[in-house]
């Protein structure tokens, strides 16, 4: 049944379309549509109604049903989904929610990946330009570097597409709106904790090119600055794509040793980037002979299921609201004529095992 009703509403856009997508325009009744299509009056009546709710087609007591001139080419029924990787251990959950609401409000989805690569990234984006679609909720490439794709952006703007970026904006794009995370004030947060728990000298690990990174190294050096403690530059490490994939994919771990064995030092604790690191940095400090929290605590962010998993379970932050719905929602407001605004996404703490307060 559920199936059936999408299925003759996407006929029936089509059918709107066909005819101009006048205002106007009288459908057939539900018994012609009943017999044209083979289904079941209850089937047409959840169909109709479903295109009600878009603002599609409205009743006329006596008279029928008509359309209100609402109706647009099937493809400004789509929106385009740009990540970074699809098998990120975070964006499953965030595009499941997203699609959920735009499904709800009769839009499908069109889900593209980058590898945050900028290469990928513009392919993509020349592909959205001769295939337009209804909207654009793009994650960015390297968001933390200048851009090579803004020219690409604001064609796409010019040419009357929505966009929302998720989690980070291009410094060089103004106006356009944002669904990101608290990043700074996560920073802090964590930060703060560890200082609360008696940690003197704090060490941290952030991704280098995604501005989601230096927003949290900014959080957590500032909440140092405040409590009058002393920043060990050397103390802190960063890493970038190309990293990442060393450690995932192939499962090399140089850069953690290096920064455990040479960089450490005098830190009793790290604040890491996301619980993706934390649970490979936990695995190395064990495998080191430490004890986590007792020789170093660790925190972080997302509170993923890494957070859960790792042998020391991670104290980690998560957001009080969906990502994804937030987004959607967002996307939504700006698709019905909103003017689009930025978001950023408070965060709330959840402690584990992997931080303790020292004595």
């Amino acid at each position: 049944m559920a199936m059936k009703y999408k299925f003759l509403a996407d006929l029936l856009r089509e059918d709107l379309v066909k005819n101009g997508g006048r205002s106007g325009y009288r459908l057939p009744t539900e018994a012609e549509l009943t017999r044209r299509y083979h289904m079941s009056r209850q089937t047409v009546r959840h169909a109709l109604r479903l295109l009600a709710e878009e603002g599609l087609i409205q009743s006329r007591q006596g008279s029928g049903t008509y359309t209100t001139g609402r109706i647009q080419d099937p493809a400004s029924r789509q929106i385009a989904v740009v990540t970074s990787f699809l098998d990120d251990y975070i964006f499953p959950t965030i595009l499941h929610d997203a699609q959920s609401l735009f499904a709800q409000k009769g839009y499908s989805t069109l889900v593209y990946a980058t590898e945050n690569r900028v290469g990928a990234e513009r392919d993509i984006l020349h592909q959205l330009l001769e295939q337009p679609v209804g909207g654009i909720l793009v994650e960015g490439s390297k968001t933390a570097l200048p851009s090579p794709n803004a020219d690409l952006y604001c064609r796409l703007r010019e040419a009357g597409i929505p966009l929302l970026f998720l989690h980070g904006a291009y410094g060089e794009l103004s106006g356009v709106p944002c669904v990101y995370d608290d990043n700074y004030g996560g920073g802090y947060l964590l930060a703060r904790l560890l200082i609360d728990q008696g940690h003197r000298h704090l060490a941290g690990i952030f991704k280098s090119d995604d501005v989601q990174g230096p927003q949290r190294y900014h959080g957590c050096i500032s909440a140092i600055r405040d409590a009058e403690l002393p920043i060990f530059d050397r103390c802190f490490r960063w890493y970038d794509t190309e990293d990442r994939l060393e450690m995932i994919e192939k499962r090399r771990f140089d850069l953690l040793r290096r920064f455990l064995a040479e960089r450490l030092e005098p830190a009793t604790a790290v604040i890491c980037y996301n619980d993706e690191i934390a649970f490979l940095l936990i695995q190395e400090l064990l495998a080191m002979g430490k004890k986590v929290p007792e020789d170093v605590a660790v925190v972080s962010f997302d509170n993923s299921y890494y957070s859960q998993i790792s042998p020391i379970p991670i104290t980690s932050l998560r957001h009080r609201e969906k990502m994804g719905r937030a987004a959607a929602e967002e996307m939504i407001r700006i698709l019905d004529g909103a003017s689009g605004q930025s978001r950023a996404l408070e965060w709330e703490l959840l402690e584990r095992s992997s931080s303790q307060k020292q004595h």
